[in-house]
């Protein structure tokens, strides 16, 4: 059995501006995320759902498998939090492991 860890990333934060990109220890907030899901025992693949390409490209350049773009309307204020999980459920089977 394979265990998935899903990363909601929406690049649009309204409390603070893109808080996925800023810097936290030097890192993006984002690096330190997907780093403990890679450490998490038991996952085995890592995939980041967002709808920003810079969060995408970010993601990519840490090696996690092609991110899952979202529609910008899965990312607003006011989204219920189990949209983006829904949506990625959908769209998993077409992704290319």
């Amino acid at each position: 059995m394979s265990v998935l860890a899903l990363i909601p990333a929406r690049g649009q934060s309204k409390g603070v501006k893109r808080k996925n990109l800023h810097l936290l220890s030097g890192e993006p907030l984002i690096f330190w995320t997907i780093q403990v899901a890679r450490q998490a025992t038991g996952i085995d693949q890592v995939v980041v759902s967002t709808e920003d390409s810079e969060i995408a490209a970010f993601a990519r350049s840490l090696g996690v498998h092609e991110p899952l773009m979202r529609p910008v309307e899965l990312a607003e204020d006011t989204t219920p939090g189990v949209a983006p999980v829904l949506h990625a459920a959908e769209g998993l089977p077409e992704f290319s492991w």
